[in-house]
């Protein structure tokens, strides 16, 4: 698989346009969204959802350097498979903090040995009548996705970057390294799972389902036969993601099912930069910004859903 295939290929951080203009860092070959501060004339960056990848880590810190003049601040969550340690981080960013642990599937091992005995169980039960088509190119099916899409949407009252326009999803399905597994009853499809690779790595990228994908326990049959996928075409690790959210939840259910098809986890890390200290205070204070935990503060509440008051 090609190096710049997958979340380090231009055509993945375009299709986040909407959030941000795509710039790539020349040295480290990653990849971040340049966004206007409102009521300013300055700008900030965020690295790409779901992570910040790039090809030379140690290159990021002559980036960053370049380009200290030009924003305001950065803000990214690092790649679990990337090639830095955490001395590293620290040496190119102000604020270093564990985000959260992926959970991680080691493909050297028997299937057998690590998916947990209750999602074998429920796996076999689920493909006695589902079919799994392994899609290679994803666009044929972009109108059920963005059914299967819409109805994740409905059910867990999806907002902001992670509600992806019909338009980013277009983009996203013709990436190189980015395939599609379709579940389906007959012709009709009831789940899907898109899987975003590039070298020995994948990463499970977005899970839907409608309700009939729900009630089969599509999700199962899916996540078993992406396995074997993978594990045929000789990937060595699969990030099944981490909790839902901001705030790591391990008792929730959606991090239970992915800790069953896992058998190590990574830290992934929150890192920020202020490159104008002055700036970035003079604006906190115009916005009446106190003490918070948020990076960068002047954006606190940006992605707090418009439809629920914060208070």
């Amino acid at each position: 698989m090609d190096k710049l295939a997958g979340y380090m290929h231009s055509q993945y951080a375009y299709s986040l346009r909407e959030f941000g203009e795509p710039r790539q860092l020349p040295r480290s070959g990653g990849w971040i969204l340049e966004r206007p501060i409102t009521g300013t004339s300055y700008k900030d960056a965020m690295g790409c959802y779901p992570l910040f990848t790039c090809r030379d880590w140690f290159k990021l810190h002559e980036d960053l350097e370049e380009i200290e003049s030009q924003l305001l601040s950065l803000a990214l969550v690092t790649d679990p498979f990337g090639a830095f340690d955490q001395a590293y981080l620290v040496r190119c960013f102000q604020i270093v903090k564990p985000f959260k642990k992926h959970l991680i599937a080691d493909l050297n091992r028997n299937i057998e040995h690590f998916v947990s005995r209750h999602h074998r169980y429920y796996a076999q039960k689920s493909l006695k009548d589902l079919q799994v088509e392994i899609c290679e190119e994803p666009a044929r099916y972009a109108d059920a996705w963005g059914k299967l899409y819409d109805n994740l949407i409905n059910r867990h009252n999806i907002y902001g970057i992670r509600a992806f326009s019909k338009d980013s999803f277009r983009a996203q399905m013709g990436t190189p390294g980015v395939i599609l597994l379709v579940g389906k009853l007959g012709e009709k499809v009831i789940g899907g799972q898109l899987i975003v690779i590039h070298n020995n790595m994948a990463y499970s990228h977005l899970a839907a389902f409608s309700d009939a994908g729900y009630k089969h326990n599509a999700s199962y049959g899916i996540y078993w036969m992406a396995i074997k996928y993978l594990q045929e075409r000789r990937i060595r690790f699969f990030d099944l993601g981490a909790s839902a959210g901001i705030d790591e939840n391990a008792r929730d259910g959606l991090t239970r099912f992915k800790a069953g098809w896992s058998n190590e986890s990574r830290t992934v890390y929150f890192c920020g930069q202020i490159f104008d200290i002055q700036k970035y205070t003079t604006i906190c204070q115009q916005r009446n910004i106190g003490i918070t935990d948020y990076f960068p503060a002047y954006r606190k509440g940006e992605f707090i859903n418009p439809s629920r008051q914060p208070f």
